[in-house]
């Protein structure tokens, strides 16, 4: 089995940018918040699954530091505007 350090370079920066894009802090107990969190997650996760979808099914037309590039442009498009969970006994954002 190949460890995460025996991949290339550019294959661990796509990852950390497909896990940024998609780590998102939970709502608050809002139902606003949270629906807000559902649609920032559902767009995001759209457009990892559009990157991807097209470097697999077009190996040769893109690198993957494009891919990368246009899930951070993507994920920048759909910024967490909701109020995150915060723990009142700790004080601490979940």
């Amino acid at each position: 089995m190949t460890r995460l350090t025996d991949l290339p370079g550019e294959v661990t920066h796509l990852l950390t940018v497909i896990v940024a894009a998609l780590d998102i802090p939970l709502p608050s107990i809002e139902d606003s918040d949270e629906a807000a969190r559902h649609a920032v997650l559902d767009e995001r996760a759209a457009g990892v699954r559009i990157a991807l979808s097209v470097l697999l099914g077009h190996p040769c037309s893109g690198d993957l530091e494009d891919t990368a590039r246009y899930i951070r442009e993507r994920t920048a498009e759909y910024p967490v505007t909701y109020t995150p969970f915060s723990d009142r006994r700790t004080g601490e954002d979940a």
